[in-house]
């Protein structure tokens, strides 16, 4: 039997009049779903993704097992990032509006902790922040846990992606043992099944399958583009479509400030937004986001969670993610509440594998499009320049204009001169080195294909679109067949015990300190260093992961690059250190 109204859950009126007032005709299916048994005391495990609902899923349970009598923290909420953090105290703030005295409190890192100590003194009932701040009180005795009825992880796998499992683990054993524990994921990875097996009891699955999951509104296009000419093909995509609250994807920070400061030069209001950001320009950015003041927010995919902006015209994946789960949760933020959206794919010749395993695992055939060409986008904007005119003339207060088209026939140019001179600097249509190009890449001939393949190209099998073997399941593999031998492999087979240190001519050997207990795998290795570094992932050589660290061999002329951008950073959220293999 499905639930039609929220009225059907058994809700308090003041529930109920809050959720009225916010649109909510019906709830979702993991509202639905996942109301009843939080509200009933059980311990929950909900998978769903971004966009599902899942914060008043959890949120509307908590509000009604608060007692505003007493002022002690009841109910602690852990979200991954800031920006989900304070997206989550919002939304659980307005379905508060008729509560009378309760009090929500966000904690995270960059905000004055001070202030957030002095809140927490006056007394606070629900507590959402981020797993490190969290810690932070906890340590200092500035939060206490000894009254907290319901603990709320809120995108746990996220969070575990981002190396918080120690912080999350101690912060559950910190907690009362007569708890309720309610945790939402978008995966059931082998992490997340220990921690619930280890922290919650006898928990009811909540599942929203994937189906579900599906927007219909979302019309999900992919285009062929050649890497150097993506944000031309973006540029036009929006000229084409008059996208005014667009979101653009990339997998690395270093790309999301080219992409914007490219944008800015050729007139966009683009911003972005990456970890590297200080809380308060992050906040600046949004602000403007929201207000419609920026048109184009570019973001990495950590950046951008939390992010709940309704009316995004469309969602375009400048690099095609390392992820098909981050394709999901980028495409959800477009089409919601009955909304149409647009779903735009740039794909480079190297990441169209990548789209094929998207594909099965959405199991939705993503179309392919045309891109618009120079003439196409003119077109376009001589229409709309028309709409513009019109309207203006139709308005009437004219008279103030009227002496510069007599000062410019003075000057000696014509009335079509002047008028045709003013279409093109208002229609702000220029050409440039792309205007007359093609730029889509080519599929190779098969002919071309074979001929690489009698010359011993490993990558001209057809089959093997990447450098990646593929299962059965489309899995990336670590056996190759590749003259290299082990080129993907977990560790040393056939070789003996010893790390192989030397690398094949023209290879440089790296270290990296992560390794199969860190539970990193080729793709993670290949996915950061194409992507931080700049280097087409094909170039990278043999991965040979060992228990506590791993060899990778990349191109002698890339080594130093690899090192530069690798110093510091991250894979899977725990922290690498990288150098010359010795």
């Amino acid at each position: 039997m499905t639930t039609e109204t929220f009225a059907e859950l058994g809700l308090s009126e003041d529930i109920l009049r809050a959720v009225t007032e916010m649109g909510f005709e019906k709830p979702s299916p993991i509202q639905a779903q996942g109301i009843p048994p939080v509200l009933q005391g059980y311990d929950v495990i909900g998978q769903a993704q971004t966009g599902t609902g899942k914060t008043a899923a959890f949120g509307i349970p908590v509000l009604e097992r608060i007692d505003t009598s007493s002022n002690a923290v009841q109910a602690l909420i852990l979200c991954p990032t800031r920006e989900l953090a304070v997206q989550v105290s919002e939304e659980i703030g307005r379905l508060a509006k008729y509560v009378r005295g309760l009090r929500i409190e966000v904690i995270y890192g960059g905000d004055s902790i001070e202030r957030q100590i002095r809140s927490l003194k006056r007394g606070v009932h629900i507590v959402v922040g981020t797993p490190g701040r969290v810690m932070d009180h906890m340590q200092r005795g500035t939060l206490s846990f000894d009254e907290v009825r319901m603990m709320v992880l809120d995108e746990a796998d996220e969070m575990l992606d981002m190396g918080f499992r120690e912080d999350i683990e101690s912060i559950l054993a910190e907690m009362p043992e007569e708890r309720q524990t309610i945790l939402f994921s978008a995966t059931m990875s082998k992490p997340i099944m220990s921690i619930t097996k280890r922290f919650q009891k006898d928990p009811v699955l909540v599942k929203v399958v994937r189906n579900e999951l599906t927007n219909q509104n979302i019309e999900q296009v992919f285009f062929e583009v050649k890497p150097q000419a993506k944000v031309e093909v973006m540029t036009r995509l929006i000229d084409m479509y008059h996208l005014q609250s667009l979101l653009v994807f990339c997998n690395t920070k270093r790309k999301v400030d080219e992409i914007v400061e490219e944008m800015q030069l050729r007139g966009y209001a683009a911003e972005g937004l990456h970890g590297d950001l200080r809380q308060q320009q992050r906040n600046n950015v949004m602000s403007k986001f929201k207000a419609s003041v920026t048109t184009v927010l570019v973001a990495t995919d950590v950046a951008a969670r939390g992010i709940d902006v309704s009316g995004l015209d469309a969602v375009i994946n400048y690099d095609v993610p390392l992820d098909e789960e981050y394709y999901v949760h980028r495409i959800g933020r477009t089409g919601r509440a009955g909304m149409s959206g647009k779903a735009f794919s740039l794909v480079a010749r190297d990441e169209k594998f990548r789209l094929r395993q998207i594909e099965n695992y959405t199991k939705v055939k993503i179309e392919k499009g045309v891109i618009p060409s120079y003439e196409d986008i003119v077109g376009v904007r001589k229409a709309r320049f028309i709409e513009n005119i019109s309207s203006a003339i139709q308005e009437g207060d004219l008279e103030l204009y009227h002496d510069v088209l007599d000062t410019l026939r003075h000057s000696g140019f014509s009335t079509e001169q002047i008028v045709a001179a003013m279409t093109k600097q208002i229609m702000g249509v220029q050409k440039n080195e792309y205007a007359d190009s093609n730029l889509a890449w080519e599929e190779k001939r098969n002919s071309d294909r074979r001929e690489r393949g009698e010359r011993g190209d490993r990558f001209g099998d057809r089959d093997r679109g990447s450098r990646f073997d593929r299962d059965r399941d489309g899995r990336r593999g670590e056996r190759s067949d590749s003259p290299r031998g082990d080129r993907r492999s977990e560790g040393p087979r056939d070789r003996g015990n010893a790390p192989r240190t030397s690398a094949e001519p023209g290879m440089t050997r790296l270290f990296l300190s992560l390794g199969r207990k860190d539970n990193i795998q080729p793709r993670d290795i290949v996915g950061a260093i194409a992507g931080e570094a700049n280097i087409p992932g094909k170039a990278i050589g043999a991965i040979d992961i060992y228990d506590k660290f791993t060899f990778v061999d990349v191109p002698e002329r890339d080594a130093r690059a690899v090192l530069r951008a690798m110093d510091g950073n991250t894979i899977k959220g725990k922290q690498v250190q990288i150098d010359i293999a010795k």
